[in-house]
């Protein structure tokens, strides 16, 4: 043994110190981490050619092993850790050489680039990477952000601590569009910080509270540490998870667990919005606090004089925030009662599968024992008498095909249960209703009668809804019917916008909200995945950055506003209309609906096209392209990298060696907390990309091996490498920050700055911690 190592150790050694010093280096961190897989392997190689690397493996012919084995001891969790008294024997590293183990990498280095970059499963989530990335860049590059800081610092300037306030809602803003924090902590430190200065500022908070704002990125979805995290996290919880239901002695994790071992990018995307909520507020708690303490250092500003309608407080609360509230809460408590709620009348032409018990009952003794530990006696005995009702029933139903008579008598049942109004009319109502009030309030001494119109048609609308249409009246018909009544609220909400695009505030947050809207709610909402929910941001981006600029050079930008109305008629008609033309019987209507919605997406196509002509021409689509080119380059050449460092671990038994450290605490939350520590110490000298691709493959079949809830174990991870980034000396958003700050501003300025918000952050995973609800409520209130 060298140095009265384990060969194993010297060989994780020599890993991480050829990797420190490959990036330490100054080459690309991409190419520096292939290298130093490559390195790393010749080295070992070339001491365990030479005999001087031994790993002291447990002796399995000894007498000693055979006596645990017979004693029901389980093969897989015996270890030189848990079982230091077993005699051992040396073997090398590599037990048939390296000529064997570097043959073994370059096949297993092909097949994973194959799996996760070329081909894989995992390859189409990646492409939302991309697209977020091309998304955050246009946004940043079109002045947007500007605006944002402009109006906001014009809305809570006034507040005592308000620029800083105003940082922290931008940052929001920023992270749920770009999710890069880089992009957003550089953008931040050039727009607002002189600002800030300017206006008698401490550095301290202004540099602290911009940092911290910046690195909202890494947790607000989209995040791209999610979306990166999210393509491991699903196949090592369903690896580890199988792995320990095989351990305690049952056949598979769906018998042990009573559920899928399943967890998907969206599902995280739900997990992370209130978590990343939660931070905002408490920075922007801590930076109102500062202020109250410290009246001097972040004194309230006046930021321009706004050229809104003046509105009494009165005014302001009815119809800013009591109306809309009513409408809301209104239709909620309708669709308790069944008037608001589905007219869908689709049956399924074969029956419904009978529900099984909640947990499976037919297992041997060992697994049973091990099920019970896992959910409960009450479980488990709620689970047997289940089974034994299904049992006394004939046994679990199985799915058989209606005969026609049966199927109209499953449709009639569904009209007879429909509710008057349809859920897709309430919703329009809401959202024309809430147009319709917020013009109101913003501007009370206009004209009402455009509004009262508006209004009008929608209740009319509901009206025709409850008395002409029924669940089984078609959408052509449907349409025709309530032509007036959408004429009539178009015309409201037509006038209304105009209102709200004078307000300074309506007019700079509202474009990028609704985007925001559009993508998160797409995947928060289990409408789609993430993947074409980036694409639709990435376009939007590109048209809201075009109607900026065409804004800016005082040209019409009716051609985007027209090709957003065709995107919106898109949706509309995809929705209500069966758009499906290769079907045998293609009705009338079908067809007209389709000719329609395919000139709107030839519009909305052209729109998009025109948009990029726009940014291109005025030298905002070239720079952002390349950027996203460099981003995402950088992202996939370091994934296939830290694949071939990540064999070269497992190649000499590395990657077992730490598990089996691991494995052998007895209790699972002294295990996970070291994994915390370990990555975020990491996180000093190590981006996300290659703590994701280098160390959670390691570390992860064991954290998502237990019993913590997999995207609470995710979302904790973002979380501690988010403060990891922040903390000095090494975070890298201090060092993106440095990069742009004056001179005046010192780096321990910026270090003083950020330890107040590092305290914050180390709190907001104490909450977590304690409150893992915070994380899973969301994606157990919406679908998946």
């Amino acid at each position: 043994m060298l140095f009265g190592l384990d060969g194993v150790e010297i060989g994780l050694i020599i890993v991480f110190l050829t990797l420190f010093a490959a990036i330490l280096s100054g080459f690309p961190v991409a190419f520096a981490i292939g290298g130093a897989g490559v390195i790393s392997f010749g080295i070992i190689a070339a001491l365990d050619s030479a005999g001087l690397l031994i790993h002291q493996a447990i002796d399995k012919d000894s007498a000693e092993y055979a006596a645990l084995i017979a004693s029901g001891a389980n093969q897989e969790v015996i270890s030189i850790f848990r079982n230091p008294d077993l005699p051992r024997i040396g073997v090398p590293v590599f037990p048939q050489g390296w000529e064997v183990a570097m043959d073994r990498n370059v096949s297993f280095i092909v097949n994973r680039i194959n799996e996760r970059v070329i081909a894989g499963q995992s390859i189409e989530t990646l492409l939302a990477v991309l697209m977020f990335v091309l998304m955050g860049i246009v946004l940043e590059r079109s002045k947007i952000a500007n605006d944002l800081l402009t109006t906001m610092a014009r809305v809570f300037g006034p507040l005592p601590g308000g620029l800083a306030v105003s940082i922290v809602v931008v940052g929001a803003f920023l992270a749920a569009s770009t999710g890069i924090v880089g992009a957003t902590v550089v953008t931040m430190g050039l727009l607002a910080l002189p600002t800030m200065l300017r206006n008698n500022y401490s550095p301290e908070l202004a540099t602290g509270v911009i940092a911290a704002s910046g690195t909202l990125g890494q947790i607000i979805p989209p995040s791209i540490v999610i979306v990166l995290l999210g393509t491991l996290a699903g196949d090592l919880y369903s690896a580890a998870q199988e792995t320990r239901a095989v351990e305690a002695g049952c056949t598979d994790a769906l018998t042990y667990l009573g559920e899928p071992a399943v967890v998907s990018v969206g599902t995280l995307f739900q997990a992370a919005l209130l978590p990343g909520i939660l931070l905002a507020l408490l920075y922007a708690v801590y930076a109102f606090g500062f202020a109250m303490l410290n009246p001097s250092k972040a004194p309230a500003v006046a930021m321009g004089e706004s050229t809104n309608e003046p509105v009494t407080r009165s005014e302001a609360f009815t119809w800013l925030l009591g109306a809309p509230v009513a409408l809301i809460v209104g239709v909620m408590l309708l669709s308790q009662v069944n008037i608001v709620g589905s007219q869908d009348t689709r049956v399924s032409s074969f029956s419904d599968i009978g529900e099984a018990a909640s947990l499976r009952t037919n297992v041997d003794a060992t697994c049973k024992a091990a099920m019970i530990d896992l959910h409960g006696q009450e479980a488990w005995d709620t689970a047997v008498a289940e089974q034994q009702a299904i049992d006394a029933a004939g046994g679990a139903t199985q799915s058989e095909r209606l005969t026609p008579e049966q199927i109209e008598q499953a449709r009639a049942d569904k009209v007879a249960a429909a509710a008057p109004i349809g859920t897709g009319i309430a919703i329009l109502a809401v959202m024309m209703g809430v147009i319709l009030v917020f013009a109101r309030g913003i501007s009370p001494s206009s004209d009402p009668m455009p509004l009262i119109v508006g209004g009008l048609g929608i209740v009319l609308g509901l009206l025709v809804d409850i008395v002409a249409i029924k669940p089984l009246t078609s959408p052509g018909v449907t349409v025709i019917l309530m032509a007036i009544p959408w004429a009539l609220s178009l015309y409201g909400c037509y006038h209304a916008m105009i209102r709200l695009s004078k307000h300074d505030l309506l007019r700079v947050v509202f474009p990028p909200l609704v985007l925001i809207v559009a993508v998160l709610g797409s995947i928060l909402g289990g409408i789609t995945n993430p993947t074409p929910a980036a694409a639709l941001g990435a376009a939007g981006a590109i048209m809201l950055a075009a109607y900026r600029k065409l804004k800016d050079e005082d040209r019409s930008p009716k051609v985007i506003i027209w090709s957003t109305l065709a995107v919106l008629i898109m949706i509309l008609l995809g929705v209500n209309f069966d758009l499906r033309i290769n079907a045998d019987n293609v009705s009338f209507e079908t067809w007209v609906a389709f000719f329609f919605a395919y000139a709107a997406y030839l519009y909305a196509l052209f729109g998009l096209l025109f948009s990029c002509w726009v940014l291109y021409r005025s030298g905002v689509l070239t720079p952002a392209v390349r950027e996203t080119a460099k981003v995402t380059s950088m992202v996939f050449t370091i994934l296939i990298a830290s694949q071939l460092l990540n064999l070269v671990v497992i190649s000499f038994g590395g990657e077992h060696y730490i598990q089996d450290f691991l494995k052998s605490f007895d209790s699972e939350i002294k295990v996970f907390l070291i994994v915390m520590l370990v990555l975020f110490v990491l996180g000093f000298v190590l981006d996300f990309l290659e703590i994701i691709y280098i160390v959670v493959p390691i570390v992860g079949p064991v954290i998502y091996g237990g019993s913590f809830d997999p995207k609470w174990v995710t979302i904790m991870i973002a979380v501690n490498l988010q403060t990891s980034f922040l903390t000095p000396p090494f975070g890298f958003a201090l060092f993106y920050l440095r990069g742009v700050a004056p001179k005046e501003v010192t780096t321990a300025h910026i270090y003083r700055g950020v330890i107040p918000f590092v305290l914050i952050q180390v709190l907001g995973l104490a909450i977590l911690w304690y409150f893992p609800g915070i994380v899973t409520i969301v994606p157990d209130l919406m679908p998946n």
